[in-house]
């Protein structure tokens, strides 16, 4: 246990020395350099950060639990997510990193779909701002809960103890370095994740082979092997896909890769690196049971097998991975909520516009710090629901909501303004409210909440007048190839 936790420790500082670093190297430097690195990142940190930003705790302890309990019919969620993250990289990607350098050089989001359409109006801002500090205190709290279930689980303090000490760590480099430390950090961490569900289960396997398992095949539950339950659970695994196309702490990667040639790059790297987290997550579930047996919390399943197998020294380094997949999201979420507000509502509508670089330095990091202590609040709250739990809901309002909007706006020239209002507001109020009255139905409500905010979108669109000569104009400039 000690030398477990003096490796987390090593771990933790390193990872606070990448956010000095890029604080020393960045001060003096504008609002794009914080949110958005400069547009300077390469294609092996752009797409390792994009993947372990994607990849928190869930994959090393929320997918692998579900599999443990609930059989192999919930690798349809894998097989959505490889799905969706492939198309987002092919088909998004490229369109996005353009179109969002065309439309005034826009650095979040929220910013882009409004200088888009050159609208002048920050209502479109407001509301994406309002969702995504909503959706990422409760996607944030998922990560903080995951640290603290790993610090009890392996070295016996107090959950919510562990909670504060790990929001601290992450709030700190995300405080200090802004995009470019939160990158770095990922890169490294998504490294370590990589390796570590390579590892473990390969591992695991060979030892029930060996004859150490706890149990063998024919003592699961019945119906364990049957990858088609139902089509309700096929439907809502494939329908987890959906959320690449409006995830802004992960599309937000697309946007910062500094060239076209680098992109095409980023996205091999990326989409493999994808593949082999997932199959591998869904591994260490199947075989975990088999080798651990029955556990009274299957979050751990991961944990207690790593533990199991390998020395302390060995298992300090691979529980690590859990640190890095809770931080390497958490940092990215912070960050985007925090460019959400500053960049989106407090520069344009507080302040009008009249505000130092400095001050949305400053704006943007207290941002983080409130945000930071929310999902530490949410966390520790006893009936705040699994890790699972926690970011498939805010996994289901960021695709529901922004999804549909952002594709359109890429793809569709006669899309409007009040079509991207329209799309996002019934997108994210549809999931929202069939989680709340419909839930019990089974259905993933990223699904409906999908399907109608993009006919929202689409019939508001219609029904709105053309877009004017100048926002087709830009649509033309991009499609043609005159942006790089």
């Amino acid at each position: 246990m000690n030398t477990e936790l003096v490796i987390f420790i090593i771990y933790l500082a390193f990872m606070l020395g990448i956010g000095v670093y890029f604080f020393l190297k960045s001060r003096g430097s504008d609002e794009k350099e914080y949110f958005l690195g400069g547009r300077h990142m390469g294609p092996w940190v752009s797409a390792l950060s994009a993947g372990a930003s994607d990849m928190s705790a869930w994959v090393l302890m929320g997918l692998p639990a579900s599999i443990y309990a609930a059989g192999i019919g919930q690798a349809w969620i894998a097989i959505g997510l490889a799905i969706g993250y492939a198309l987002s990289w092919i088909l998004e990607a490229p369109r996005l990193r353009k179109f969002s350098i065309a439309a005034n050089d826009s650095i979040t989001v929220p910013q882009y779909l409004t200088n888009r359409f050159l609208s002048s109006s920050k209502f479109l801002q407001v509301i994406c701002a309002i969702i995504f500090l909503v959706a990422y205190t409760i996607y944030a709290a998922s990560s903080v809960k995951a640290c603290g279930t790993l610090f009890h689980t392996v070295i016996g303090i107090d959950s919510t103890l562990a909670m504060y000490i790990a929001a601290v760590i992450i709030v700190s480099y995300t405080f200090l370095g802004g995009f470019s430390a939160v990158c770095w950090t990922d890169f490294f961490q998504g490294l370590l994740m990589l390796g570590a569900l390579l590892i473990a289960p390969i591992f695991a396997l060979g030892l029930i082979q060996a004859g150490e398992a706890a149990m063998t095949v024919d003592q699961l539950p019945e119906g364990y092997w049957n990858l088609f339950p139902d089509w309700k659970t096929v439907a809502s695994g494939l329908g987890w896909g959906l959320g690449y196309f409006g995830m802004p702490h992960i599309i937000i990667r697309f946007m910062s890769v500094r060239s076209d040639k680098d992109l095409k790059k980023s996205a091999k790297i990326g989409i493999a690196w994808n593949v082999l987290i997932i199959l591998f997550s869904v591994l260490a579930g199947c075989i975990g049971h088999i080798f651990m047996g029955e556990l009274s919390d299957s979050s751990t399943v991961f944990i207690q097998m790593v533990r199991r197998i390998f020395p302390a020294a060995i298992s300090g380094i691979l529980l690590s991975a859990i640190l890095a997949a809770s931080m390497s999201t958490a940092d990215s979420q912070l960050l985007s909520a925090s460019s959400a507000f500053s960049a989106d509502v407090y520069k344009p509508i507080i302040r009008k516009g009249k505000t130092t670089a400095k001050e949305m330095y400053w704006i943007g990091r207290i941002v983080v710090l409130a945000i930071a202590v929310a999902a530490v609040l949410i966390a520790s709250n006893p009936g705040s629901g699994t890790i699972m739990g926690l970011v498939e809901n805010a996994w289901g309002i960021f695709g529901a909501a922004f999804g549909p909007a952002i594709m359109l706006s890429l793809f569709w020239k006669r899309f409007t303004f009040k079509g991207a209002v329209a799309g996002i507001v019934v997108g994210a109020l549809v999931d929202i409210l069939w989680l709340a009255f419909l839930g019990s139905f089974g259905l993933y409500e990223i699904i409906p909440g999908f399907i109608c905010g993009m006919a929202a979108a689409v019939i508001v669109s219609l029904v709105d007048k053309a877009p004017d000569e100048k926002v087709q104009a830009l649509f033309d400039r991009v499609i043609s190839g005159d942006i790089q």
